[in-house]
C-alpha cells in the first residue's frame, strides 16, 4: 500500500510508515533545510519541495494513505493558539482540497493536543467537519511516546484517522499503552566525550546554577533562571524553537561536564533510527528534531491502520 506525506518534514511519519511495511510513494515539504535531510534518508521517494498550497492534486500519484503532522504553532501552548486564524492554520484546508479531489481510502493527521481547545473547541470542530463532509468516518486520540512508543520523552500529541469505509473504521483501535522500557540513558551516552561545542564552561551564563542544581544524572530543563528537573524519568517535551541558538535544549551531566543534548541524542529521543544521517547545521536539525514525530508510536498507529485495510 502506497502513502502520500504531506508537511513531512525530516522524514518521522514515513518512517514509521516505512517500518509498518507500506511504501512512501509521494512526499511534500516546503522547508528546504528539512528536506535537505529527508532527501538522504529517503533517497527513493520523489520529494516535491514546495508550499502545498502550490501542489494540485492531479500531480500527485495516486496513493492509499494521506499522512501529514501539519503546522502545530497555531494550536500549541508555546504559540499563540490563534488556531484557524492563523495563517499557517489554513493550511489545513489544502489537506480538506487534496482529500476532496484524490480521495484515499485513509488518512493519518498528527497535531499538537491543545488543538482540540482553541477557540473554546470551535476550531477543531470545524476540522472534524471538514473531514466528515470529504466522506470520512473519523476517530481520534491522545497518545504519548512516553505511553505508546517505548520512548522516553514526554510528548502527547492528537491523532485523527479517517477511513472511506465505515467498516474499516469501526474496526479500527488505536495502540493500547505500554511499558517504557527505554531508558534516558539507552539515549543519551554520558561515557563519551561530546563534542566541546555543546558543553557549559566555567564562564556561562549560567553556569554555577546549573552546577548547584543538576545533582544527579536526571535531565534537566533551562527555565530563565532556574533548572527544572524531570524527575519522572523522561525527556521534556522538545521543541522547534530548540534552534534558536540551542537555548532550550535539554540539559544533561556526563561524566565530562554539563552540556546540552546534542541533535543525535534529540533524534533518539524521537525515536528515529540509529543511522539516520544530519546533513544541515544544528541549528536546523534541532528545529527539524523539535517538529519531528515518535517514530516507534507511528509505526504501532500504521500497523493498527494496516490490519483493517
Amino acid at each position: 500500500m502506497k502513502t502520500a506525506s504531506f508537511f513531512a518534514g525530516i522524514g518521522g511519519i514515513c518512517h514509521g510508515f516505512k517500518q509498518a511495511g507500506f511504501e512512501v510513494a509521494y512526499a511534500n515539504e516546503f522547508d528546504s533545510k528539512a528536506c535537505e535531510n529527508y532527501r538522504v534518508n529517503h533517497p527513493g521517494v520523489g520529494l516535491i519541495e514546495d508550499d502545498i498550497k502550490n501542489i494540485k492534486s492531479s500531480s500527485i500519484p495516486d496513493f492509499e494513505i494521506f499522512t501529514g503532522g501539519f503546522p502545530c504553532q497555531p494550536y500549541s501552548l508555546a504559540g499563540n493558539k490563534e488556531g484557524l486564524t492563523d495563517v499557517r492554520g489554513t493550511l489545513f484546508f489544502d489537506i480538506v482540497r487534496i482529500l476532496g479531489e484524490k480521495h484515499p481510502g485513509a488518512f493519518l493527521l498528527e497535531n499538537v493536543k491543545n488543538i482540540q481547545s482553541t477557540h473554546d473547541g470551535k476550531d477543531f470542530e470545524v476540522i472534524l467537519e471538514h473531514l466528515k463532509a470529504c466522506g470520512y468516518h473519523i476517530k481520534y486520540e491522545v497518545l504519548g511516546g512516553h505511553t505508546h512508543g517505548n520512548i522516553p520523552q514526554c510528548r502527547e500529541r492528537m491523532f485523527i484517522v479517517g477511513f472511506l469505509d465505515e467498516s474499516k473504521s469501526e474496526k479500527f483501535r488505536f495502540p493500547d499503552p505500554i511499558p517504557l522500557t527505554t531508558t534516558l540513558d539507552d539515549i543519551i551516552d554520558r561515557k563519551t566525550k561530546a563534542a566541546d561545542k555543546y558543553y557549559y564552561t566555567q564562564k556561562s551564563q549560567y553556569y554555577d546554577m546549573m552546577n548547584k542544581a543538576m545533582v544527579n544524572n536526571s535531565i534537566y530543563q533551562m527555565r530563565r533562571v532556574y533548572m527544572r528537573e524531570n524527575k519522572n524519568g523522561v525527556c521534556p517535551t522538545l521543541t522547534a524553537n530548540m534552534g534558536g541558538g540551542g537555548h532550550n535544549v535539554p540539559v544533561i551531566r556526563d561524566d565530562f561536564g554539563i552540556r546540552k543534548l546534542t541533535p543525535k541524542e534529540c533524534l533518539g529521543f524521537q525515536g528515529f533510527p540509529e543511522d539516520f544521517k544530519i546533513v544541515t547545521s544544528d541549528v536546523h536539525i534541532y528545529k527539524q528534531a523539535g517538529n519531528a514525530v515518535v517514530v516507534p508510536l507511528i509505526k504501532r498507529i500504521a500497523e493498527e491502520m494496516k490490519k483493517v485495510l
